[in-house]
């Protein structure tokens, strides 16, 4: 998909499905550091394309995460291969895509201990936002945090605290598996 090496998306909706699916390992990673992160940048201008996966590596354990449509989210383990040259777009697109770890908003949490993983699940004031009941993947270390949303067909990466109009759901995390 999106001619990323080993990418094979499997998108749940709402909060019990991926909790359900993915609660676990999310809660699993607490205690690890992050040691890195790619996101798909075009060479020609260096534009993030937020359509496909962002990618965390927690000293090994690599989560990659992924919003579609306006309320589908997908979180893979250590299927994405960043090293490999994305390929497919020749005839598409006069742009270039590429994997880079190029990213200020993310570039201050590498090395940092994850202290926590929370979903978050958007709560609108309004009923007839269609955002409602998307569900965020909130990050938490000691110096900030940051939470991979969805902005509606693609992702988003926002730090600090999340807007009220997220109910948190925090995950129990159990410190580094042995």
């Amino acid at each position: 998909m999106m001619g990323i090496s080993g990418f094979e998306p499997t998108f749940l909706v709402g909060l019990e499905a991926v909790r359900g699916e993915h609660g676990p390992g999310l809660a699993a990673l607490g205690g690890r550091r992050l040691t890195g992160f790619a996101l798909v940048r075009f060479v020609e201008d260096g534009d993030w394309f937020a359509d496909c996966p962002v990618v965390l590596d927690f000293g090994g354990v690599q989560v990659e995460v992924c919003h579609w449509k306006f309320d589908e989210l997908s979180i893979g383990w250590n299927t994405i291969d960043t090293t490999a040259a994305i390929s497919g777009w020749e005839e598409y697109d006069e742009l270039t895509p590429v994997w880079s770890s190029d990213d200020e908003r993310l570039e201050p949490f590498v090395g940092q201990e994850l202290r926590e993983v929370a979903l978050l699940e958007w709560h609108p004031s309004s009923r007839h936002d269609i955002a409602g009941g998307t569900i965020a993947v909130e990050f938490v270390f000691d110096m900030g945090r940051f939470h991979i949303a969805n902005a509606l067909d693609e992702n988003s990466i926002d730090l600090g605290n999340a807007p009220p109009e997220f109910v948190r759901h925090p995950l129990v995390c159990g410190g580094r598996p042995d």
